[in-house]
């Protein structure tokens, strides 16, 4: 079966010099629920950023759902089917309100009206926010816009979900809800995070980012 997402030989330097990457190789397959680990700098965060198309790298390939992608164009197909949670839910949420804030990607992809409101009622029913549907985003609670981000990303119905400490801020009844929702997903998923107990009971795979490679870790 072919991957969903593999990289191949990808270096990245930041603008001031500083190589972050230097020639990653990884596979992402249909049901993989990969941790990636690495301390604070490795580049996690720009690796995820560089599979949705948010950054360009210097060298390598990025193959997505079937195609190699190397141009913004390219990338708009892939930012649908591989929904990025960014680490600061206040890089994505920019609508008066939550159900706003959901609606906006599925009536961007052509859905109807009704489509709409039946993708924004499930999503929110799925990560437990009804209550919040009619809440002022940018009052909400930082574990609150964390889940709301979470569900803008899961109502355009991706195929992966590249998850950018998905647990900060977050109290431990809602992490374990989270938890429970992730490992009944179908949707592949990449996971950054320091949480090792949440990691632990998620994830399927562990790679480690140390001086700009991926090494598989050990289950």
């Amino acid at each position: 079966m072919a991957s969903l997402i593999s990289l191949r030989g990808l270096h990245f330097s930041y603008a001031s010099g500083l190589d972050v990457l230097k020639g990653v190789d990884f596979e992402l397959n249909a049901g993989d629920r990969v941790a990636l680990t690495g301390s604070n700098g490795a580049g996690k965060s720009t690796l995820l950023r560089l599979i949705n198309g948010l950054e360009t790298p210097n060298s390598g390939e990025i193959h997505a759902f079937g195609a190699v992608r190397r141009q913004e164009k390219d990338f708009r197909d892939v930012r649908v089917r591989a929904g990025l949670v960014f680490q600061d839910p206040d890089d994505q949420l920019f609508c008066p309100t939550v159900a706003e804030d959901l609606a906006f990607g599925p009536l961007n992809l052509g859905k109807s009206s009704e489509e709409v409101g039946e993708i924004v009622g499930r999503t929110l029913e799925l990560l437990r926010l009804e209550h919040l549907a009619d809440r002022i985003t940018h009052k909400l609670s930082g574990g609150q816009k964390r889940l709301v981000a979470l569900a803008t990303v899961m109502a355009l119905e991706p195929e992966v979900l590249l998850l950018d400490e998905p647990t900060n801020d977050l109290d431990r009844d809602t992490k374990q809800h989270l938890i429970s929702l992730l490992t009944e997903l179908p949707q592949a998923m990449i996971i950054v995070s320091h949480n090792h107990h949440f990691l632990n009971r998620v994830a399927t795979r562990q790679v480690e980012l140390s001086d700009g490679v991926l090494m598989e870790q050990a289950a």
